[in-house]
């Protein structure tokens, strides 16, 4: 090498990133702002894909750096969430997903964060970190409870952390895991159950920072939408024999949908998944829930209120 030249530095890898939305202009145009100030010095495509209609005020905050773009879709696949995210990804041009749900906010730096961590570990596929849960005034940080995640992990605990909107894909396994699958009753849980076959690929990782602000407002699509979310749940233990080898696991969602017969005052359904449940794991809090929701003590809502003033759920 001649002396005056410069090493070859390896350029930053890009990364595509996807937004699903709909009908929330304003808390999209928020989310895209954030993605626009991030800090890291690499190609960043995005990909927003309206599930409907483009609307006519459609104008978005436009990229503010030479190395960031911008594409506007229509869902091309089923309607709902997941074929909203698969036909972003049918765009994607980078061998890093990132996606966002349309009324959360990053962090400047959660991509350079993220990068980094997916870098030093070459063998893990996806990466996702700590969240600050946002509920009007209220803020709850909800920290990464560990470094790598394993299929066993998701099979006990959903792991919250692991949530869409601080979630960095290896693009290879996130096609042979079969992107998000559009079959899922009302697309509730698709993130949970891309994670769980993300999981027979390879190991995740959490990172300690925080990555995004989660919105948690009443507003959700998935708000009061029992039978849904009862019989997502219910086909998501019919599909993975691995809540087999997991009575905690099993626990905790046959506790979830035992709350969603309750919510929807079906006493006989609500019963069967309780003592389901108990038998599997008399210690699952959402059991006792149920109950109280299912004898009219407490309002299901009312529920909902005080967990997610906790950055908590079902």
């Amino acid at each position: 090498m001649s002396t005056g030249e410069t090493p070859a530095v390896d350029a930053p890898p890009g990364v595509s990133v996807l937004i699903a939305t709909r009908d929330r202009l304003p808390l999209l145009r928020q989310a895209l702002e954030a993605v626009w100030l991030q800090t890291y010095a690499g190609p960043v495509q995005v990909v927003v894909v309206f599930d409907g209609p483009v609307p006519d005020d459609v104008e978005l905050p436009l990229p503010v750096l030479p190395n960031q773009t911008i594409e506007v879709l229509t869902n091309q696949r089923t309607a709902g969430i997941a074929g909203a995210r698969n036909t972003a990804l049918a765009t994607a041009r980078h061998r890093l997903i990132a996606t966002c749900d349309d009324d959360d906010v990053w962090m400047p730096d959660r991509l350079a964060v993220q990068v980094d961590a997916l870098e030093r570990d070459p063998e893990a596929v996806a990466v996702g970190g700590s969240v600050r849960i946002v509920r009007g005034d209220q803020h709850v940080v909800r920290r990464a409870p560990r470094s790598q995640v394993r299929l066993a992990d998701l099979v006990d605990d959903r792991i919250m952390e692991l949530h869409p909107s601080a979630m960095l894909y290896r693009l290879d396994p996130l096609e042979a895991a079969g992107g998000w699958d559009e079959t899922i009753p009302g697309g509730y849980a698709e993130d949970y159950d891309l994670l769980l076959r993300l999981a027979r690929h390879g190991t995740l990782r959490l990172v300690d920072e925080v990555m995004a602000d989660i919105h948690w407002e009443g507003a959700s699509y998935f708000f009061n939408r029992w039978q849904m979310i009862a019989d997502a749940l219910t086909l998501l233990l019919e599909r993975y024999p691995e809540f087999a080898s997991s009575p905690s696991g099993r626990a905790r969602i046959e506790g979830q949908i035992a709350f969603a017969h309750a919510a929807m005052g079906q006493r006989q359904e609500a019963g069967a998944w309780i003592r389901r449940g108990w038998r599997d794991n008399p210690r699952e809090p959402r059991l006792p829930l149920a109950g109280l929701v299912l004898s009219g003590v407490v309002s299901a809502g009312r529920v909902q209120r005080v967990l997610h003033a906790q950055g908590r759920g079902i």
